[in-house]
């Protein structure tokens, strides 16, 4: 098994803030830093006065809780990013020593301390999401191991969790049930996004024994799977709101689906190499649809839908 390299006496002893930084991958703390704004707008509670809570939710989301996981999973993963990504923080040489997981653990305790500021349900979210990171990456776990674990530990923890963490904060309670099916039902549909983002290491997956899904289904099984598992929520969703009287977000989310369609089409008559462009296409009406579902529930708070 090749391992990260060595320390030379040019090495740093302590890691610099960019490569901290690095290590905590900003560009993934997108996705559950939006599904904590859909949370908070399908709460139907004014903003008035709260910025400080939103904000501080959007941190917890994001850099945080995010932030940890991205850290946890690049210092269990050393010894195989050593081979597929040497130039990685930690491999590199750049994140020193046992300093990735020093991180790891020190932004899991900041974490906690930010959610505890934010009430008794969205510290509990936060810890459910720290403890699916953790045991995502570590053993005796290590739920990546597995496709369907791996994505659906995942998909809560960028969608369904930080959804329900900005409902929970706004309202200052157990959010409303409707609010708490929408946000599993999106869930359900991210299995399918983090099923289309494990292709790109199917190669390295295989070698290093991870079962991802595309590993186990193959491409075309995998690309089926992805696309059912998404569109069959967001249909799921559009269903609700005709039958909660909110029609025109019902409308508009399935003509965000019914364009979804047309690509899932276009992914499927050639899933490897198309992949990449409906992640950057269909999974952004995915989170287009998640918004629309968010004011329509707000709506519904307000009894205007």
């Amino acid at each position: 098994m090749a391992h990260p390299r060595p320390a030379t006496s040019n090495a740093p002893s302590r890691p610099s803030l960019s490569a901290s930084i690095e290590l905590l991958k900003p560009i993934t703390w997108f996705a559950p830093m939006w599904a904590y704004a859909c949370g908070v707008i399908s709460s139907g509670q004014t903003f008035d006065g709260r910025w400080g809570e939103v904000l501080l939710g959007v941190i917890l989301a994001g850099p945080l809780v995010c932030g940890t996981s991205q850290a946890v999973n690049d210092w269990y993963d050393r010894h195989v990013d050593a081979i597929n990504e040497p130039d990685r923080p930690i491999p590199s040489g750049r994140i020193p020593g046992r300093w990735g997981l020093y991180i790891g653990v020190a932004w899991t305790g900041l974490s906690l301390a930010v959610a505890s500021l934010l009430g008794v349900w969205a510290f509990i979210a936060a810890c459910v999401g720290l403890a699916l990171a953790w045991a995502y990456s570590a053993p005796p776990f290590r739920l990546k191991q597995e496709g369907w674990r791996g994505c659906t530990a995942v998909a809560a923890c960028y969608e369904g969790l930080p959804w329900f963490t900005g409902a929970a904060v706004m309202a200052s309670a157990l959010p409303d049930w409707r609010i708490c099916l929408i946000a599993a039902l999106y869930s359900v549909g991210a299995v399918g996004i983090m099923t289309l983002n494990d292709f790109k290491a199917i190669e390295g997956d295989k070698r290093m024994g991870i079962r991802s899904l595309p590993v186990q289904l193959g491409v075309a099984g995998a690309a089926w799977v992805a696309c059912l598992f998404m569109a069959v929520p967001q249909a799921i969703v559009a269903g609700l709101m005709f039958v909660w009287g909110a029609p025109w977000h019902a409308l508009a989310i399935i003509g965000v689906l019914a364009v979804q369609l047309v690509l899932m089409k276009r992914l499927l008559a050639d899933p490897a190499g198309q992949a990449p462009f409906y992640n950057a296409t269909g999974t952004l009406l995915y989170v287009i649809g998640m918004m629309v579902a968010a004011f329509a529930l707000a709506g519904l708070q307000w009894g205007t839908p």
